[in-house]
């Protein structure tokens, strides 16, 4: 794909007196998503002299200089200079694309940005990625401190390419001396948000795997962005966790919702999640459910210590992602109403993929009969 001709629109107002002394800070993925929320607070804030915006398209925020370009083209080193603070949001998380593209753009993407930000003379780079890097197993503490061994795999959607977004950030200000990498790792995310877990509560049954302990902590995009923005501002470093305190046992996620469970033996529900992912019929793989069987919740103290709080509560995030997926139902892997819709993720649509899993095997064996 070949990159659009840079292109750069100033600021609209000059920056005020009382942000003469405040960073500035450019966003990558700047025009979509939670890219644009925080281009949008940046913008806004008191604290922040200017604001660089970063995307392959121009976004809607008129108060910042504007750079249209693909993120992995060399020449944004360029167009960083006179940057304080990069905060890296161009990620393709799209459970649709194609999983070697989206590595190839994530992995190449996050290593032009700071290898870019090194050349440019900026400080300081803010990586997003998921507390799903620490891995969901049975005997994970409850909760995981932020420093603790990240034990996930690649066998999980995108976990791959986020723990290499990890490994290049761990590596990079040895490489770089005097870059500093910030690594914010947000629970499971909701505003907007379309990933296998959220799809988790669009099926008619919630999951759970006979001998598993599920608990769920979940991060309102508004507190992502807040706390990125105190990683912008250099108010908290290092590797750390962002989402509600506390977590949500299932049961307590079950009255809340009033979606009723279905428990299956694990051989059973690990098994057709494989097959029905080795044939196309969802796009999620059996390393989706490790995240609805074992507790992944993470503590938060980083960005307490900081004075950072949550706005939001487990509950609250809870219903607002209720509301959101409301009216979206999975059936036999595919959202009814959408023509061509991806397939629904393996965690929360197995139950209903589990019927369609038996017709196939009952067309094959009665294609072998004939």
């Amino acid at each position: 794909m070949s990159s659009p001709e840079p292109q750069v629109r100033a600021t609209r107002n000059p920056a005020s007196p009382s942000r003469s002394r405040g960073p500035v800070v450019a966003v990558t993925g700047a025009a979509t998503g939670v890219g644009d929320l925080l281009t949008r607070r940046l913008a806004e804030s008191g604290e922040i002299r200017r604001v660089l915006a970063f995307d392959e398209r121009r976004g809607e925020v008129e108060d910042a200089a504007w750079h249209v370009l693909d993120i992995r083209d060399p020449a944004i080193a360029d167009r960083l200079r006179g940057a304080d603070v990069v905060v890296h949001l161009a990620l393709d998380l799209d459970l649709g694309s194609d999983p070697a593209a989206r590595t190839a753009y994530n992995v190449r993407g996050t290593q032009t940005v700071l290898t870019a930000a090194a050349a440019a003379g900026v400080h300081r780079v803010v990586l997003c990625t998921s507390a799903m890097v620490y891995g969901a197993l049975p005997d994970n503490d409850i909760p995981l401190s932020e420093d603790a061994e990240l034990r996930a795999t690649a066998e999980a959607t995108g976990v791959g390419d986020l723990l290499e977004i990890e490994r290049l950030g761990r590596r990079a200000p040895r490489a770089h001396p005097g870059l500093n990498v910030t690594v914010v790792r947000p629970a499971l995310l909701v505003g907007g948000t379309d990933t296998a877990m959220t799809r988790y509560f669009e099926s008619p049954r919630l999951l759970v795997v006979a001998g598993s302990r599920p608990t769920w902590q979940f991060c309102h995009v508004e507190d992502l962005v807040s706390a990125l923005e105190y990683a912008a501002l250099g108010k908290v470093e290092g590797e750390l966790a962002v989402g509600c305190d506390g977590w949500l046992e299932q049961e307590e996620v079950e009255r809340l919702s009033g979606i009723r469970r279905m428990e299956l033996p694990s051989a059973v529900a690990l098994g057709a999640a494989a097959r029905l992912h080795r044939i196309g019929l969802t796009p999620s793989p059996a390393g989706d459910l490790a995240y609805t069987m074992y507790p992944w919740v993470v503590s938060v103290t980083a960005l307490h210590d900081a004075g950072w709080r949550p706005r939001w509560t487990n509950e609250e995030v809870l219903g607002a992602l209720l509301e959101e997926v409301g009216g979206r139902h999975t059936v036999a892997g595919r959202r009814l109403g959408r023509k061509d819709a991806t397939a629904a993720g393996a965690a929360g649509a197995t139950v209903a993929l589990l019927g369609t899993a038996a017709v196939v095997r009952r067309v094959r064996k009665a294609r072998r009969r004939l």
